[in-house]
């Protein structure tokens, strides 16, 4: 049986004035798109995007699952985000700027429509940019990176944006897989008040021979660079001689707008392709109805660019409905624990959207933090990245949002362009660290290996039954490999459909609760147990800062349960027999018998993606003893493999 958990109604005042008031306005839309499907998206696409000319067939299936929708339909995403607002919010703020030292611009839409024109019409002319193009972004959080987006969407070139962290040899490779034949970089940024370098990884990435033939350079921090002659241009000399006019390139609805790469189990980067008309649309639509934004609020994602967290909530979503949006190039805990606060405070922010691991971290390191500031601008929380943790969402909840706004933890995928299961924040009783219910037009459900809907209360796989506008349109240059890694695994009334890779279960009340990947299921004794259960159970412990437990091969019960554990106090190492000892009994107390751990190793970290996820490929690796043959470039932190490598290695594993 599920665990029973206890439930938030949402705000009364809060809910009056949100765009879905209730579940009642909630079943009303979500009954409208089961019984007309392609009238539902036909209603919002009309309501939702400027056309340039008007599409003539809702939704194509003929060659599922490669699906086409809005087919004949034409528009351009910067038109979207920023030429439709320039009669009535052309004064308006549409991104304020925060850099890592504190400094702010504050850039209208007007500003923005002048920036992204003239970096166009730079590209275009100076680097013969056209429609088709890839041009790959390698950029910290500045606002150049938004202009750069928006530029190439206005010319029809498609852009790939490499998280500003990535190695040279990440960075190679992705610029090779697209066959781009631009790259726009920074000389450098700053991080905890002291400037990097991003040029010289550029310049590695481009020894030899590559497909690039200009790159066009930022100069954020004036840092000495080298400059290759012919190759190098900078972006600050050049772009005030751009006029602030460029025409937009009238799009196909099923146009590539962008690629963005993701670590795929073979060790090599998918190219996630998105298309033009169904991402923007869906990402407008999630930004009005789990945000809740209105005109004058100030929302803040703190994602990256280079995730698609930053790609739809910072950029493309909040633009496209003509909100303010906060760039930020520092992190959370510069410096100090209090910096997202003092933001909130000073900006008077009203959205709030994070990832459970900086939660996390924030709780950590500055528990008392958010009570020094006012807060009460504050309307919609929210976590994207992981499961948020009961600890983590308790404090979130009081601490944070003063025991009044909602959080909406949302599940998404890169491949999903945007949310498809969250809480609706004025209208879903909300469930602690439970994803709640899919998002109207969404035909999200558990099921089983054989897609049938799966008893309340048992694991199963999340699977969307019907494809939806913002899906995943390909893997950039492999077919196969598209529909072999996301319609290849489970069939529903003879049709393949789309797998998300995720455990769930759906409670009695039809509440989705996502338990994680399904290769993280440990089958211990013919008992399948998500990893996400056996990690709340062990943080319940006052010692553990971060858990991630793994399957490893059990001669007795197929698999044995494998824990790698961060303590908040490394002062603790000397009690690990004992501290070894309260964590299975907390299981034992939490679960049962069956799931504790037959090891555990005490780690300095957990690998993870700057998005916060988990690799627990990983860390299953290392606990079988096997080579690491995955993509590392993705982790926040690739030296953390080698530390929990060797304290497996010199037996701190018990």
């Amino acid at each position: 049986m599920s665990e029973v958990k206890p439930i938030f109604q949402p705000n009364k005042a809060f809910a009056k004035e949100a765009r879905i008031k209730n579940m009642c306005e909630y079943q009303d839309l979500q009954d409208f798109a089961t019984e007309d499907y392609e009238g539902f998206w036909d209603h919002f696409a009309k309501e939702k995007i400027n056309w340039m000319e008007p599409y003539h067939t809702v939704l194509d299936e003929s060659e599922a699952p490669f699906v086409k929708w809005f087919d004949g339909g034409k528009l351009n995403a910067s038109v979207q985000c920023v030429d439709r607002h320039l009669t009535e919010r052309k004064n308006k703020t549409a991104i304020i700027f925060e850099g890592d030292r504190g400094d702010k611009q504050y850039i209208t839409y007007l500003s923005l429509s002048q920036s992204v024109n003239r970096m166009a019409n730079l590209l275009k002319t100076k680097f013969g940019v056209k429609k088709g193009d890839r041009v790959v972004i390698y950029m910290p959080m500045i606002p150049e990176a938004a202009y750069a987006m928006l530029a190439c969407a206005r010319l029809g070139a498609i852009h790939s944006i490499v998280f500003g962290g990535f190695s040279s040899e990440a960075l190679k490779d992705r610029i090779e897989d697209a066959d781009a034949k631009v790259v726009i970089t920074a000389d450098g940024a700053y991080r905890k008040g002291k400037p990097y370098l991003l040029k010289p990884v550029v310049d590695a990435a481009l020894e030899g021979n590559t497909p690039v033939e200009k790159v066009l350079v930022v100069e954020r921090n004036h840092e000495d660079i080298t400059w290759v002659a012919g190759r190098d241009y900078s972006y600050n000399e050049l772009i005030d001689n751009e006029s602030h006019y460029c025409d937009a390139e009238p799009m196909d609805s099923e146009d590539p707008l962008f690629l963005l790469y993701t670590s795929g189990s073979t060790g090599k980067p998918k190219g996630v392709q998105h298309n033009t008309a169904g991402y923007i649309l869906w990402a407008q639509m999630t930004m009005e109805w789990v945000f809740d934004v209105k005109e004058n609020d100030t929302y803040w994602c703190t994602a990256d660019i280079g995730w698609i967290t930053g790609h739809t909530y910072i950029v493309y979503g909040p633009l496209a409905m003509g909100a303010t949006t906060i760039m930020f190039e520092g992190v959370p805990t510069y410096p100090d624990a209090g910096r997202p606060w003092k933001m909130v405070e000073e900006h008077k922010i009203n959205q709030f959207y994070t990832a459970p691991t900086a939660i996390r971290v924030l709780h950590k390191m500055g528990e008392e933090e958010p009570s020094k500031y006012d807060l009460s601008s504050l309307k919609v929380l929210g976590t994207v990245g992981e499961p948020i943790d009961p600890p983590a969402w308790k404090w979130y909840y009081e601490a944070v949002g003063n025991s009044k706004c909602a959080i909406v933890d949302t599940y998404w995928q890169t491949e999903t362009g945007g949310h498809v299961v969250s809480p609706l924040p004025g209208a879903t009783p909300i469930k602690p660290a439970c994803a709640t219910f899919p998002l109207p037009g969404i035909m999200a459900e558990v099921v089983d290996d054989l897609g049938n809907k799966t008893a309340p209360g048992e694991q199963g796989l999340l699977c969307i039954t019907r494809p939806w506008p913002s899906q995943i349109r390909n893997v950039w240059g492999d077919k196969e490999r598209y529909v072999k890694s996301y319609f290849g695994d489970v069939v529903k009334d003879g049709k393949p459909v789309y797998f998300s890779g995720d455990g769930a279960i759906m409670d009695e009340d039809g509440y989705i609760t996502i338990t994680g990947r399904t290769d993280d299921v440990i089958n211990v004794s013919g008992h399948r147990m998500g990893t996400a259960e056996v990690e709340a159970a062990i943080k319940k412990s006052s010692d553990v800062a971060e858990v991630a437990v793994v399957g490893k091969p059990h001669e007795i019960k197929g698999e044995g349960i494998f824990a790698y554990v961060v303590l908040k106090n490394e002062e603790n190492l000397g009690e690990l027999v004992d501290t070894m000892q309260a964590i299975n009994n907390i299981i034992k107390k939490e679960i049962g018998n069956i799931a504790l751990c037959d090891d555990i190793v005490f780690v300095p970290g957990l690998p993870k993606t700057r998005s916060g996820k988990i690799m627990r490929r990983i860390l299953r690796a290392i606990a079988k003893g096997e080579a690491i043959t995955q993509d590392t470039s993705t982790l926040e932190d690739p030296g953390v493999v080698s530390q929990i490598e060797s304290c497996v290695k010199n037996g701190t594993c018990k």
